[in-house]
């Protein structure tokens, strides 16, 4: 596959979702093929699978919903990530597989051996060869996630987990960005949007560049 796959973890309310739509408008304005997706829910499989994960009332136990994550991932790979991949485009995934280590490993405390192999099949060998990982100290996610839903954005199941919750899952993702150090690139999430976007360009440009995708003149 000759694209470029980067993509963007964190906990909610972090603002990966907003980082995730500068960067890809900014990198379209450096001339690039850019392809924005997200997990769960951008398949027509996936938005059913979506709205049982996140919005019904009847919560799915710990481990159905690891599995209704790994199948909206299948089905995403398979149709939309590998496709624009295979067409040297670059994707740029709100959520992949770290979420799933983070969310259902380390907040839900599923067995890690029992679930790699799931992991593996769901993914089909497409794995990201850059992730920004939006670090924001817990409360002050929360404070966000109340914001939004002020603002009439709905709320998600997952946003109303408890902040123990929300702290083990961010713990989760600092352990895999100290195992994996040369992909995981810690973003401090704290800031005002344009802050943030500055960090984001300044890990996005060297990655780019050594693949030989954008020019280090690239306006930041």
């Amino acid at each position: 596959m000759s694209g470029f796959f980067i993509t963007f973890e964190g906990v909610d309310g972090c603002g990966k979702t907003t980082q995730r739509r500068l960067a890809a408008a900014w990198l379209r304005e450096q001339g690039l093929d850019v392809l924005e997706t997200f997990e769960p829910g951008d398949t027509p499989l996936g938005r059913e699978i979506r709205r049982l994960l996140l919005h019904e009332a009847d919560a799915p136990v710990p481990e159905a919903e690891l599995l209704l994550f790994l199948a909206d991932r299948a089905q995403h790979v398979r149709r939309v990530i590998a496709p624009a991949l295979e067409r040297g485009q670059i994707v740029l995934c709100d959520r992949y597989t770290d979420s799933t280590l983070a969310y259902q490993l380390a907040g839900r405390r599923l067995d890690a051996e029992a679930v790699t192999p799931a992991l593996r099949l769901a993914e089909a060998g497409v794995r990201p060869h850059l992730t920004l990982w939006f670090d924001l100290p817990v409360r002050e996610a929360l404070a966000r996630m109340r914001q939004r839903e002020q603002t009439g954005e709905a709320a998600t199941r997952m946003d109303g987990e408890r902040q123990s919750f929300h702290e083990a899952v961010r713990a989760g993702f600092a352990r895999l960005a100290e195992r994996e150090p040369g992909r995981i690139r810690r973003v401090d999430a704290a800031g005002d949007v344009e802050t943030v976007q500055r960090r984001v360009r300044s890990l996005l440009l060297p990655a780019l560049e050594s693949r030989g995708l954008i020019a280090g003149s690239a306006d930041g």
